[in-house]
């Protein structure tokens, strides 16, 4: 895979909010994506952020916003979040009732005019994302349990990444792999092999004496 097809997205949970306009930057000059997890406390024993914070990033951002929503009822808010500047939308295939549930959400933010994702969980198989392949446009695979940051990663993601990425090949679709969770320079390398293309990190980044740098390291390693 070529550097150019490698994109890192930094988790903007593990940013700093008391300083949140300097990541930002931060994020516009050295990052592809800017990766917002939307967390309800009900989905995931956690709360994070909403409407505002997405709005006010996206004043700022020259990115992609990728809002990835762990929340019960995504229908509720899917298209809610394109309004408010997402380009990128996903929700947790458990999260709905059945598979013809999630069809019509992923259909409603295309709809809107944003890209549609779907997510799994560790301990969900990646082959219930495969009735979804032609109706998503790409696929997170998180390599930790949603809902909080600084988890380890999980070793059995790879073989989920390239189960996936070898199943969307004998049917001839190509859609792109998000891995998000544990994700570091350490093992960006082995993830693009396994077929990942976006690569979600937040401590790794945001805790590094230069993002930046990180960043641009991680890049490096996904191809050497």
């Amino acid at each position: 895979m070529a550097e150019t097809d490698i994109r890192i997205a930094p988790s903007m949970l593990s940013a700093d909010f008391l300083h949140l306009e300097k990541d930002v930057r931060m994020v516009n000059e050295c990052a592809d994506i800017f990766h917002l997890d939307v967390m309800d406390g009900t989905f995931v024993p956690n709360i994070s952020y909403g409407f505002p914070v997405v709005e006010a990033i996206a004043r700022q951002a020259k990115k992609p916003l990728d809002v990835h929503m762990m929340i019960v009822h995504p229908e509720k808010y899917a298209v809610k979040f394109v309004g408010a500047g997402a380009s990128m939308v996903s929700f947790h295939l458990e999260a709905v009732e059945n598979d013809r549930k999630a069809d019509d959400i992923l259909s409603e933010i295309r709809l809107a005019g944003a890209r549609a994702g779907l997510v799994i969980n560790p301990d969900i198989p990646v082959e219930r994302l495969y009735p979804h392949l032609e109706n998503a446009d790409y696929f997170l695979i998180m390599s930790v349990f949603a809902g909080f940051g600084g988890q380890k990663f999980i070793p059995e993601t790879f073989a989920k990444i390239r189960n996936l990425k070898e199943y969307m090949e004998k049917q001839g679709i190509v859609r792109p792999i998000e891995v998000d969770g544990g994700v570091s320079k350490e093992n960006v390398h082995a993830l693009c092999e396994a077929g990942a293309e976006i690569f979600v990190a937040g401590s790794a980044i945001f805790k590094s004496e230069c993002p930046g740098d990180y960043i641009a390291q991680m890049r490096q390693f996904a191809v050497d």
